[in-house]
């Protein structure tokens, strides 16, 4: 039964709605926080973990489930969870799967918030955190106690770029029941099948090669297991995380390029690292595609590409100040945080201070190779060998 509107009642209902059978490539942004029911059976059926169907838009919309689906499907996953950073798709998983009592054991080499995040989980939570060499490989087993519950790996580490054996990792934690959790951030999940190795849960930074434009944080946590992946949906509905449309949005108009875009940072990044391999500034190029970096072999055996972000260690007669300098000098590349943009990027580490037994050594520098010609960055860091 229609029913007479006020000027005012027809701005907020309409009777108008678009004709059905509109089709295109990009997926349609749906903007939701209250999602309408079409009847009180519907409103009470609804099973926000089942996403068949909607009952809130922090628990899914159109658009948030079928970028779900995409990253699960290039993951060779079958479940997908969206969190509003990496950072929070690494809290997710561990409030999911952790609690007071229980050992986390996480690789030297780990995202340093990952750290951070240990040590809360240590100061406020009683959940013991330790840390591993990340060449362990199958000699983790004896680091394995009764309260262990999860191994982080990373692969390789992002800053001193380690390449963990991640299906001796595995083998040893399920022979004793333990979940093994890969940040597979680096590779996109295009150069580093997770599943395949063994992990259980794969982490990925979408703020990195799946945006490609510097513009989105967002995080995802992807599972093959259905009970898993249930207990990951209750922390993330619990923490209240979500993402908006229009950041979901952007990550899926980029899907498409992002293969593209990734293998054009793997071949400027290796023109670039081969260049400074042959620089006397230059002591060690930790690119896992070289034969000197650690984990080389491994690398070669488990992964198929490489991307844009490596380090080098300086020759040890040049000072801090001295690399700083250096980086600052740097017209092209400029100095920030994360990788995955068109942007080339720079960032000098104390890494003696991060990472605990760290040899003594020069200063570490990493690189993120963008999409600029790779020979005006050569020309742009010997510029800066030159300042410096």
């Amino acid at each position: 039964m229609s029913i007479q509107k006020s000027l005012q009642t027809t701005l907020v209902h309409t009777d108008y709605a678009a004709p059905a059978g509109f089709a295109a490539f990009p997926a349609p942004i749906h903007h939701a926080s209250t999602v309408v029911f079409k009847d009180v059976a519907a409103m009470r059926s609804g099973e926000w973990k089942e996403k068949n169907g909607y009952t809130y838009g922090l628990h899914g919309t159109p658009t948030t489930f079928t970028l779900e689906a995409r990253l699960a499907e290039i993951e060779d996953g079958e479940h997908c969870l969206l969190a509003p950073s990496g950072l929070a798709a690494i809290a997710m998983v561990d409030f999911a799967l952790l609690k007071s009592g229980d050992d986390v054991l996480l690789p030297e080499n780990v995202y340093n918030p990952n750290r951070e995040l240990g040590k809360w989980l240590e100061q406020d939570f009683g959940i013991t955190a330790r840390y591993y060499d990340p060449l362990i490989g199958a000699g983790i087993a004896a680091l394995i106690q009764p309260n262990t519950r999860l191994i982080w790996t990373e692969a390789p580490g992002s800053v001193s770029m380690e390449v963990p054996d991640l299906p001796a990792i595995c083998a040893a934690a399920h022979a004793r029941g333990v979940l093994v959790a890969l940040d597979n951030t680096w590779s996109a999940g295009l150069a580093l099948r997770g599943f395949a190795l063994g992990v259980d849960i794969i982490m990925q930074a979408l703020t990195k090669y799946q945006s490609g434009g510097s513009d989105v944080l967002m995080g995802a946590v992807i599972t093959r297991d259905r009970a898993l992946n249930d207990r990951l949906a209750l922390a993330h509905m619990r923490l209240g995380m979500g993402v908006g449309a229009d950041d979901a949005y952007l990550v899926l108009r980029s899907l498409a390029t992002m293969k593209l875009r990734f293998e054009a940072h793997d071949a400027a990044a290796r023109k670039v690292a081969a260049w400074l391999k042959a620089r006397p500034e230059i002591a060690t190029v930790l690119h896992p595609a070289f034969e000197d970096c650690p984990g080389h072999a491994i690398w070669k055996r488990d992964f198929s590409g490489a991307g844009g972000l490596f380090s080098v260690l300086f020759d040890a007669r040049y000072s801090e100040q001295q690399t700083d300098r250096f980086v600052d000098a740097l017209s092209l590349f400029k100095i920030g945080w994360s990788w995955g943009g068109a942007n080339s990027l720079c960032v000098p580490y104390r890494i003696g201070a991060m990472r605990k037994g760290w040899p003594a050594g020069g200063q570490l520098v990493r690189f993120n190779i963008g999409l600029e010609d790779p020979l005006d960055l050569i020309a742009d860091i010997e510029a800066a060998f030159a300042a410096m």
